[in-house]
């Protein structure tokens, strides 16, 4: 395979209370859990020895935590555009309770009321992504499950949309990047050990 290009190494912060209990969260800036604190150190030995051009966060302290315990604490730069998506009036909810009163909704086909489309977390990921391709190095993404599964679909030139098909669990690490100058999926939903 002709890898070419710099890779965007992309953290889901690690678990949190409501991660474990399927709510969405989005704006509520929530800690770690201690299995969190875990998940982010082991994210450290994973990542051990690797350098970054750039390192970027969502200002939410779940992923600043994650991102201070693997390691990166004293290089990260904050960008809203990484913030996990605005759930709006699904805020705290889980799926199965927005069900029950829309049975066949689905996230990144119908976005929330009161909150963002995917097609608008689209556009903040976008910018993102422009700032990763402008440096001169491998960047490192710390965020959440559902913007960084936005991230990695616009990054591959596919739909917001589509990154539903793009399941991401706490504490993992994936790697974007190239082939043949083509973006590029090389590793996903990484369990760090």
């Amino acid at each position: 395979m002709a890898r070419t290009g710099h890779d965007g190494v992309l953290v889901r912060h690690g678990q949190t209370e409501w991660s474990l209990d399927g709510r969405h969260t989005g704006s509520t800036d929530i800690p770690l859990t201690e299995e969190g604190r875990r998940e982010a150190e082991a994210v450290r030995r994973r990542l051990e020895g690797r350098s970054f051009a750039l390192v970027l966060s969502s200002p939410l302290q779940r992923a600043l935590e994650t991102c201070r315990l693997a390691g990166f604490g004293d290089a990260v730069q904050t960008r809203d555009d990484l913030r996990e998506w605005d759930y709006g009036d699904y805020e705290g909810k889980t799926s199965a309770q927005i069900r029950t009163a829309r049975p066949d909704w689905y996230l990144f086909r119908d976005g929330c009321p009161g909150g963002e489309t995917a097609e608008q977390v689209g556009e903040r990921v976008d910018r993102a992504i422009a700032e990763a391709r402008s440096v001169d190095g491998d960047v490192a993404f710390f965020g959440h499950g559902h913007c960084l599964r936005v991230l990695s679909a616009r990054w591959l030139g596919l739909t917001a949309e589509d990154a539903g098909k793009l399941a991401l669990s706490t504490g993992t690490v994936g790697v974007l990047g190239y082939e043949h100058e083509r973006p590029a999926l090389w590793l996903w939903n990484e369990t760090p050990s």
